[in-house]
């Protein structure tokens, strides 16, 4: 998969949180696998501003991959697996 200009693939994003227990670190108010990581949490790992992760995670979430939940003053995001299922059931099809 071809990498953004900041050499970000938005597949590794989608690839991290399938198990963002293992990729991130625990979060204070937010359970990481049941309510999602923050914006904060993907800008430290992808060593990016929080604005450009922000604008990955965004993208995602419009294009329903990734689900949203507003904790405290935060949003978290988590994977859509049932539309990441019909994405990937189109693209066997021949989309």
């Amino acid at each position: 998969m071809p990498r953004n200009s900041d050499g970000v693939s938005r597949l590794d994003i989608l690839d991290w949180l399938k198990d963002p227990a293992a990729h991130f670190p625990p979060q204070r108010h937010a359970d990481l696998a049941e309510d999602g990581v923050t914006v904060r949490a993907v800008a430290a790992k992808l060593g990016v501003s929080r604005r450009v992760a922000g604008a990955h995670l965004s993208l995602l979430a419009r294009l329903g991959l990734l689900r949203t939940k507003r904790i405290r003053y935060r949003v978290h995001y988590r994977r859509d697996e049932i539309r990441i299922a019909e994405v990937a059931r189109m693209f066997e099809k021949g989309w």
